[in-house]
């Protein structure tokens, strides 16, 4: 397997996106915002995410063990890395994970939370994704998109969302995220693809992916074509143009500008 990486922040602060490849294996995460709020932790959100990633990457170099129990494996690692800080704080640094691994037969998937990998076969397109964060405080989220991004309404209303998206966090009901507890990998979505079905594949936080999920302005073939002929970088270089077009969020409600974004091609 081919693979090649592109990861870029979403503005001016540092990238909580996280992005790595070999010959067998591709990692995306996508760090949790915190909108100000307190962590308990020291470290931040970076710091999270290029951890959990370096652990996770090793743990999963031993093709005997599982996705779930290598995520498992490296949520216990990254925890231990920082016991000192409060590591029950239900805003304690968290991530999204995907995960593809190539094998002899199969392509083995897992995916924990919104960031999603996409499956180019010989005829159309699947994706996998895991969406429950959406039924979360609903009347939040809509809220947060009647103001313009960037606007104090805005930031304070994404404060609200945040703060109650938390208490459902990681909880029975609720959504599941990378955070503290090894328990999150038994909540991840996982499953297999016979590797002759898949030309290719792509593993992106939903900062790439809204290109064509949410802005709808291409189709995963387009993305594809953008992919195979210009590379990741360029793919991401599309969403901004996009963005760029709509900087107050008034078409595209959203959280952010310009969100973080992370992404592994990987061709067969």
């Amino acid at each position: 397997m081919r693979v090649s990486i592109a990861t870029e922040p979403g503005g001016a602060g540092p990238n909580e996106d996280w992005v790595a490849g070999t010959p067998s294996l591709a990692v995306v995460l996508d760090g949790l915002s915190t909108a100000g709020l307190e962590t308990g932790c020291r470290h931040g959100v970076p710091w999270y995410v290029a951890r959990l990633g370096g652990c996770l990457m090793a743990a999963l170099a031993d093709a005997d063990r599982t996705l779930s129990d290598g995520l498992a494996l490296a949520l216990a690692q990254v925890a231990a890395l920082h016991a000192g800080c409060d590591l029950g704080n239900p805003g304690t640094p968290s991530a999204t994970v995907s995960v593809l691994r190539v094998g002899n037969s199969r392509l083995d998937y897992l995916v924990l939370a919104d960031s999603p990998i996409v499956f180019e076969g010989r005829t159309d397109y699947s994706v996998v994704t895991d969406l429950r964060v959406d039924s979360v405080v609903p009347e939040l989220r809509a809220e947060t998109e009647r103001f313009a991004t960037g606007t104090p309404e805005h930031a304070e209303s994404v404060r609200r969302m945040v703060t109650a998206q938390r208490l459902t966090r990681n909880t029975p009901g609720g959504y599941w995220v990378a955070a503290a507890s090894p328990e999150a990998a038994e909540h991840a979505v996982t499953g297999s693809v016979t590797r002759s079905e898949v030309t290719a594949a792509a593993v992106m936080s939903d900062g790439v992916s809204r290109l064509v999920t949410e802005y709808r302005t291409a189709s995963w073939a387009d993305a594809f074509a953008i992919l195979r002929a210009s590379g990741a970088g360029e793919l991401i270089a599309e969403v901004r143009k996009v963005e760029a077009t709509d900087p107050d969020g008034k078409r595209w409600p959203r959280f952010k500008s310009g969100d973080d974004a992370a992404i592994a091609f990987c061709e067969l």
